[in-house]
């Protein structure tokens, strides 16, 4: 039995090690961790440490230092000991169960058995103090790295403590009902008979919110198309492109693909949606989605940045833009981000962004409507793109977006993480003249 329980520890730690030492996300490095691992409690167990780690990294990794007279090399132990103490600081383990069973983690490292077991045994000695003194410190306080908190209360200085604090919690389990085939309000109802609560989501009228997360599998017709997982944030999306019947629509970047299918959903008697990618197994990610959905659209692999190569000449009157961006507004669904991301990503990113506005804008026909939108919540990739281009472009035009949610900017409306549930995004509307 200890055997068993000590390889959730271990496989954890593993998971880590890739995040911290490789560069992998959470997604793909717990993926390939769990195929290994039945589908029991364990997994569950593995998935709760390695996304609360990630999601507290910072706290943890400066109550470890506060414990140690020098650093762990070794990457998969310093992984081991912050799983331990999240153990300790964050989840009903029992702290015997929770010291012994990640000591028996260090089996393959018999030399490291005697640090794990000090380094937490001081901790539950310590522990008032040692929270006490994280609480003090700026980076621990929030679990955010000092490069994103800068960034943040600088963009938002009146809502940057919530900022940090939505993005500690547990991301609700957020549903697209396909109002083609049926009611939101059937759909809660059959929710409702098989006893998982949910209720309507605010500002959107396919969006609805699970009280209580499950298993996609398990939600009633998911197989045959009549619900999805989208961020209500998400959502709004496919209702500012106000597409009409008979157009051409194009959406870049389309990967996952849940926005293309949210569009073919709400107007079923588009010309054509052609869905551009610049990645073949994202795009068959599309693919997979829309037969789940029984929805047709073109899907084209190809780089947003370069349409020559890929598009036919025949202009749109609608485009999505979801724009490659930092993501900081879905950190906490993506906790690793705060691992991974660093503060010179935004300036590669911002050019990224600015390349594509500018490659995509001549397959807009005239009248037609540009959507751009991004995950993230910094004003650089959001308002200040569209300045910059606006000031470049004199065939368009910001059409404001008039709505009972977000912040509206200098251009564009901005949602908070956390506002109504919602992700972090951001959404502008321009118009070719």
């Amino acid at each position: 039995m200890a055997e068993h329980l000590v390889n959730t520890r271990l496989i954890a730690a593993r998971v880590l090690t890739r995040i911290i030492q490789d560069g992998q996300s959470l997604t793909s490095a717990l993926d390939a961790a769990l195929a290994s691992v039945e589908p029991s409690k364990d997994q569950a167990f593995i998935q709760a440490v390695c996304y609360g780690v990630c999601r507290s990294y910072q706290r943890l990794d400066f109550i470890l230092n506060q414990l140690l007279t020098k650093p762990i090399k070794d990457t998969e132990l310093k992984a081991l000991a912050l799983v331990g103490l999240y153990q300790l600081s964050f989840m009903r383990v029992k702290p015997h169960a929770a010291v012994s069973e990640t000591v028996l983690a260090t089996a393959k490292k018999p030399w490291a058995k005697g640090l794990i077991n000090a380094v937490l045994r001081n901790y539950l000695r310590e522990q008032a103090k040692l929270e006490a003194l994280a609480d003090q410190e700026k980076t621990a306080a929030s679990c955010h790295p000092a490069w994103l908190m800068a960034l943040v209360e600088q963009d938002w200085p009146e809502h940057a403590t919530q900022l940090f604090h939505e993005n500690n919690q547990q991301a609700p389990m957020a549903l697209r009902v396909n109002l083609a085939r049926g009611s939101r309000e059937h759909y809660i109802q059959l929710l409702a008979d098989q006893v998982y609560p949910a209720i309507a989501a605010e500002h959107c009228p396919s969006g609805l919110v699970l009280l209580k997360p499950v298993a996609v599998e398990v939600l009633p017709g998911f197989a045959d198309g009549l619900v999805s997982v989208q961020d209500t944030a998400a959502q709004l999306a496919a209702y500012l492109l106000d597409v009409q019947a008979g157009q051409r629509v194009l959406d870049v970047c389309a990967a996952p693909g849940g926005k293309a299918a949210h569009i073919l959903e709400h107007q079923t008697q588009l010309k054509t949606l052609v869905a551009v990618d610049i990645d073949a197994a994202r795009l068959q990610r599309v693919s997979d989605g829309l037969q789940r959905l029984q929805l047709t659209a073109q899907l084209t692999l190809g780089d947003a940045t370069q349409p020559q190569t890929w598009w036919d000449g025949q202009t749109f009157e609608r485009i999505l833009l979801d724009a490659p961006c930092s993501a900081l507004g879905v950190i906490r669904r993506h906790p690793d981000i705060k691992l991974l991301r660093r503060a010179d990503d935004i300036p590669a990113l911002q050019a990224l962004q600015q390349s594509m506005l500018r490659a995509i804008w001549p397959l807009l026909a005239p009248g037609g409507i540009l959507l751009y939108a991004t995950c993230s919540i910094l004003k650089q990739e959001n308002e200040q793109q569209i300045a910059t281009f606006l000031a470049d472009h004199a065939d368009a035009i910001e059409q404001p977006i008039a709505a009972d949610w977000g912040l509206a900017g200098l251009h564009g409306r901005q949602i908070l993480t956390g506002e109504a549930g919602m992700d972090g995004f951001y959404y502008a509307k321009l118009l070719k003249v």
